[in-house]
């Protein structure tokens, strides 16, 4: 069978990142031990810990939701029940986030809440001495990716951001590839993924006990609950709140932030960005806005899934275990289907062989995998894969395109000062208003 571009682009859609399994023994001595928990026990939350609990130690764990608090600690304490020399089946559960930072015997916390609450919960734990493991998009808006950036270094702690792409090799074979012009120069990057944000408008629903919401909705504005925001108890799909700019970014920040980071990557672009974005042609489209670069590349928002990398001599496509490199219009090495022969690490290692032996660029080879990666730097004190630059930066990627989707128009940027140039753009969109959540408490929780 065949396999043309489009199909690549529309397959291993949605599936997730599948980390490698390790052994689960304790990996350091018990006064080595790192000491973790995590805020947010949902979905991902629940993928995560796994690699928390093989390499740490879980101590706590936060959630608004009573129910998914308490099987999140379940879990933990059913693990050190079955492999007591790792740690003792003691797990504490809270409801407020700054209740689990106020204990000095906590190394490190793991973010992964609603995107609104990515940047409000990291900057207080940097205040309070953890180092971060914080889900993607890292921030919510442009002004707190600058403020993450500024709080890692006055703090000197380590952030690793969630774009678990960049430990997987065939994302970082594609960037090398380009880095190092196996495609010739590069003039284009396509990056597929879904919508932009849209406003919440949902109707009100009863809420049940068990969830504090005043605490849920935290600093964006006041709404009532719907459950397609918190949908209550223990499930296995991905809510819906990403969908909507009060407490996400759409598609455009939820696969954005893994994507577009990847073409960062591919660009050495880590620690700058776009000079403009530019709406789509037609107003109202959900794709085709663009990020353009100093040196002329544009990053394309397209249809469909996955990272295509066009050069003057080839092409390189990358996806979930996907991959494909054609040079001068014909196949490199490619691996996209079982039907192509081969394998996924058959076909990198071809490609490296015959264009990446003697790279001159060289690009970070993660040890372990991600959540590794993170506690290695720990012990450290080196960056890890996607420190708060790498993170911050393409989350405001992301933020620029969702702007000009919502605002249909085009941009100047600075992505040095971080601010917009030529007198294009409003302060405000910099930025979002906060709600004093505290005022609220117990007027409005449901717990």
């Amino acid at each position: 069978m065949r396999t043309t571009r489009r199909v690549f682009l529309r397959t291993a859609a949605a599936a997730p990142l599948v980390l490698p399994a390790v052994l689960r023994a304790a990996q350091t001595a018990p006064n080595e031990q790192i000491t973790v928990g995590m805020i947010g026990t949902g979905r991902q939350s629940r993928g995560l810990v796994g690699h928390f609990l093989a390499r740490s130690r879980v101590v706590a764990v936060c959630d608004v939701d009573t129910t998914r608090r308490e099987d999140l600690r379940q879990r933990v304490n059913t693990h050190y029940t079955t492999y007591p020399d790792q740690g003792t089946a003691d797990c504490a559960a809270y409801t407020d986030f700054e209740h689990l930072l106020a204990r000095k015997d906590i190394d490190a916390v793991c973010i992964a809440t609603p995107d609104h609450w990515h940047a409000l919960i990291t900057l207080a734990a940097l205040k309070a001495g953890k180092d971060v493991y914080c889900e993607k998009p890292l921030t919510h808006n442009i002004s707190e990716s600058v403020a993450v950036m500024k709080a890692v270094d006055a703090y000197g702690r380590i952030l690793q951001t969630g774009s678990m792409q960049r430990s997987s090799r065939e994302f970082r074979v594609a960037c090398e590839l380009a880095r190092n012009g196996a495609a010739g120069r590069i003039e284009r990057i396509e990056c597929s993924f879904g919508d932009p944000a849209i406003d919440c408008d949902l109707p009100e629903e009863p809420l049940e006990p068990g969830l504090d919401w005043n605490l849920w909705l935290g600093p964006a504005e006041y709404r009532p609950y719907h459950s397609e925001l918190s949908p209550r108890g223990i499930h296995d799909h991905w809510p819906n709140w990403r969908r909507y700019r009060q407490y996400g970014g759409g598609a455009v920040a939820d696969w954005g932030a893994h994507h577009l980071d990847i073409a960062q990557w591919a660009l050495g672009m880590d620690d700058s960005g776009p000079v403009a974005v530019l709406p789509p042609e037609k107003r109202g489209a959900k794709r085709g806005a663009r990020l353009v670069y100093a040196n002329g590349v544009e990053v394309v928002h397209k249809d469909g899934f996955g990272v295509h990398i066009f050069g003057t001599e080839g092409e390189i496509l990358v996806n979930r275990g996907k991959f494909w490199f054609i040079r001068e219009g014909k196949t490199v090495a490619k691996f996209t289907q079982r039907e192509d022969g081969g394998t996924l690490d058959s076909a990198l290692s071809k490609a490296e062989r015959e264009y990446l032996k003697d790279a001159k660029v060289q690009l970070y080879r993660v040890r372990d995998n991600h959540i590794g990666d993170f506690l290695e730097a720990m012990r450290t004190r080196r960056k890890p894969i996607t420190h708060e630059g790498v993170g911050a930066r393409s989350a405001i990627c992301c933020h620029l395109l969702n702007l000009v989707y919502y605002y249909g128009q085009p941009i100047k940027w600075n992505p040095a000062t971080c601010t917009f140039a030529d007198g294009s753009g409003d302060p405000r969109w910099l930025s979002g208003s906060r709600r004093d959540y505290r005022k609220q408490a117990g007027q409005t929780a449901g717990a």
